[in-house]
Formats: C-alpha cells, structure tokens, sequence
C-alpha cells in the first residue's frame, strides 16, 4: 500500500466516524421527539377528559337549576328572583 492509498483510507475512516458520530446524535435526537410527542399526547388526552367532565358537571348543573327554577317559570322564579333581590339590597 502506497502512501496515498494510506492516506485515502485514513480519511475515509475519518469520515466514516464523523457520520456515525451524525447518524448517532440524529437518532438520539429522533428518540427525543419521539418521547415529547408521547408526553404531549398523554397531556392532551387528560386535558381532553378534564374538559370532558367539566361539560357532564355543567350540563348536571345546568338541570338541577332549570330544575330549581322551573322550565315555564311562574310563580317559583318570580320567588327566587325576589329573595335574591332582596339578599342583594338588603
């Protein structure tokens, strides 16, 4: 082997390392967002079911006071209303 032919091998295994080097801290980086990913979808989901028992709470709400209230109104709301005037200016 000539020493030219020593020298392109020695800069081939150069280039060599340097792209393993590139291939390993990409594939490091890949895992990397892989588990960002993972962790956001996990987040997004418990926000979705925080949202979605929040909706089933305020719907529960919702009809105990149509309930309280009565869907015609009358007498009752008129009641309620009348007593909330007059905890508020009394």
């Amino acid at each position: 082997m000539s020493g030219a032919d020593y020298t392109y091998e020695s800069q081939n295994d150069q280039r060599l390392d340097e792209l393993h080097s590139k291939i390993r801290t990409l594939r490091h980086v890949t895992i990397d967002i892989n588990n960002d990913s993972q962790r956001q979808n996990l987040m997004l989901d418990d926000t979705g079911n925080s949202f979605t028992s929040f909706g089933a709470g305020l719907m529960s709400s919702s009809r105990q006071a149509s309930r309280a209230f009565g869907l015609n109104g009358g007498v009752k709301q008129w009641r309620i209303i009348g007593y909330c005037c007059a905890a508020f200016f009394g």
